[in-house]
């Protein structure tokens, strides 16, 4: 048996549901402690380094392996988990959307190489005052509170294509990410939002940008996808990341 796993995770399942598919494939891990060294979101992609037994000793230096994605950037909405499966934040009408040009962007991403200070986003595990602030969030506590920071850094990124989506495909693609997440994420209510949001915006079409960054541990896409928004004064969300190394471990669908 391995102590080191490279598992693909896919999306709309938790890291925990991961190893449990992981498990019920292999038999002999049943009695084996088993943990992810970095975690990856509901919708969030690719891979996911598991440890396992005596490994779980060196947890540590897992959880500090750099990192590269490519990660779709959806330009004209906000939510307050930073991707697709949040609650609208603010109301959607056709005057809030302009184009994205490729040059802006490019712009943009070239400064972003370097050290930052990052809030960690309000949907994340991150704990406050001992209880974790997506728990927070939920109870609309953290109005009263300034979110933590900490520090990361961008080693590069790069503008990798762009897209345009109509509202018809993007509403199609939204309710399929959001079926695919068992539990209560709020699912009813964010889809009722988007539908709401795309009755308004019907015949609009959307930018999305595709992007790749090499960055170091701890760093959240879904939040430099709404910062990238929040510098070009358009609402931004995470549409899709995959995650395509840890280290040395690079992203492959071969383990079940």
């Amino acid at each position: 048996m391995k102590d080191i796993l490279n598992l693909y995770k896919a999306r709309g399942e938790t890291p925990l549901e991961r190893i449990e598919r992981f498990r019920k494939a292999h038999p002999e891990y049943k009695n084996i402690p088993l943990s992810y060294a970095g975690r990856l979101d509901p919708m969030a992609e690719g891979v996911l380094v598991i440890l396992a037994g005596e490994a779980n000793k060196r947890r540590t230096e897992y959880l500090n392996l750099d990192k590269e994605y490519t990660f779709d950037v959806l330009f004209g909405f906000s939510t307050d988990t930073y991707d697709v499966l949040g609650v609208m934040a603010d109301a959607v009408t056709r005057t809030s959307h302009k184009k994205i040009s490729a040059p802006m962007l490019a712009e943009y991403l070239a400064q972003l190489p370097g050290e930052h200070s990052q809030k960690y986003p309000p949907f994340s595990s991150k704990p406050l005052e001992g209880v974790p602030l997506f728990v927070k969030a939920r109870k609309g506590e953290l109005t009263q509170f300034d979110l933590p920071e900490h520090r990361i850094e961008i080693f590069s990124a790069a503008l990798v294509g762009m897209k345009r989506i109509t509202d018809t495909e993007l509403l199609a693609e939204v309710e399929r990410l959001i079926a695919l997440v068992k539990g209560d994420f709020r699912q009813e209510r964010i889809v009722h939002l988007w539908r709401d949001a795309l009755r308004v915006l019907y015949g609009t079409s959307f930018d999305i940008a595709t992007i790749s960054i090499h960055c170091s541990s701890g760093t959240y896409v879904r939040t430099l996808s709404h910062e990238l928004g929040e510098q070009l004064g358009i609402p931004a969300l995470a549409m899709r990341i995959l995650r395509t190394r840890a280290g040395t471990f690079k992203v492959r669908l071969s383990e079940k």
